[in-house]
């Protein structure tokens, strides 16, 4: 994982998503998701792209299953864009990136 992009725990998701004070781009994956690893370099672009704009990690839904189980992921790769602790938009599979940055756009 790059130093742009964080990588959220159930532990730190409260901290790092809920309480963020700017929108926050959550990718719920795991590594045995081919879908996911295709994903993978858009969600590190976007979080180039959109430094100090908005905050973008990765959470490994079999190490931390609580925190997916909240949000009822059911179908990884789940892209969900939080907003002021809230859940503002939702990208579910492998899609194109102009897909996820409309969405992202739209909440910005």
């Amino acid at each position: 994982m790059s130093d742009t992009v964080k990588e959220f725990t159930d532990a730190t998701f409260e901290e790092e998503v809920i309480q963020s004070d700017i929108p926050v781009v959550v990718d719920f994956w795991a590594v045995w998701c081919m879908p996911c690893k295709m994903i993978a370099p858009i969600v590190e672009e976007i979080s180039k792209e959109y430094a100090g704009k908005v905050k973008v990690g990765k959470l490994d839904v079999d190490n931390n299953p609580a925190t997916g189980q909240k949000y009822g992921i059911r179908s990884i790769p789940s892209v969900l864009i939080f907003k002021n602790g809230e859940v503002a938009q939702m990208v579910i599979g492998a899609v194109p990136k102009a897909q996820i940055v409309a969405k992202l756009e739209a909440v910005l």
